[in-house]
């Protein structure tokens, strides 16, 4: 296949990238199994086990030299620990957990930022398979008492979660499944009267590939302050923002 000539240099640069950009696949063919035992297998697997930062980087190292993974990667992870550092929240969601890497890092941001409380991440992902990896990921990283894994559709784990009395109020919302569901799961939440004065929500992809919906909706909310935040994604530095919004009455 013929690329451009900056593509042809990004994939000498980051040969990783190459089955992405040959075959549009990013997902779901078998590397989130093949991070798993990379992780398990890791030389270095007795530091990893109860370091959250370690096992984040093992993840990011696998990305980097085995297979691209649709994990936030290590920039985004910095702009995403300073938010939970400024903010502290106690209780926080995300909407596409994937293979565990971001409830990692919330729960350990959290846990440095607000040790003396009690902490809650709920990490809510569509696949069975998904879910099983990142539960043991999480296991290892030493963080089970704070993430719960919800498996199924993210406005049906909403809703389970409040009516159950589980969930009733959050401090962090992260958006992060599929760019055409983040308006609709915005007014679950919105609808559930899970925001509060001081809730954070952050938004993932909104440039690549792009949630215009999305941005138009939150930028336009009365009870909202909202921006966006430059955020790569790695490997391949391409560029990205993260829309952060605050309720603010």
């Amino acid at each position: 296949m013929d690329h451009p000539p900056e593509v042809v240099a990004l994939l000498e640069k980051f040969p990783v990238l190459r089955k992405a950009f040959e075959t549009g696949v990013e997902s779901h063919d078998g590397r989130e199994e093949k991070l798993l035992s990379f992780v398990l297998s890791h030389p270095d697997i007795d530091n990893l086990r109860g370091s959250p930062t370690k096992i984040l980087s093992a993840i990011d190292e696998f990305s980097a030299s085995q297979d691209f993974l649709i994990s936030i990667g290590g920039h985004k992870a910095a702009v995403l620990s300073r938010l939970i550092a400024e903010e502290k929240p106690q209780t926080a969601v995300e909407l596409g957990g994937y293979l565990g890497y971001s409830a990692i890092l919330f729960a350990d941001a959290m846990r440095r930022s607000n040790p003396a409380q009690q902490l809650r991440v709920f990490s809510l992902e569509l696949s069975a398979e998904f879910s099983a990896i990142a539960r043991q990921l999480i296991e290892l990283a030493g963080l089970s008492d704070i993430v719960t894994v919800v498996t199924g559709p993210a406005e049906e784990s909403l809703r389970k979660l409040h009516a159950q009395g589980t969930l009733t109020s959050l401090d962090f919302l992260f958006l992060d499944h599929g760019e055409e569901l983040y308006p609709a799961d915005f007014k679950v939440c919105e609808g559930l009267g899970l925001f509060h004065k001081g809730t954070v929500i952050a938004a993932d992809n909104v440039v690549r590939p792009g949630a215009p919906e999305y941005r138009n909706l939150v930028r336009s909310h009365s009870r909202l302050q909202s921006t966006g935040v430059k955020g790569l994604i790695q490997p391949g530095d391409f560029e990205d923002e993260i829309e952060i919004s605050r309720v603010i009455a």
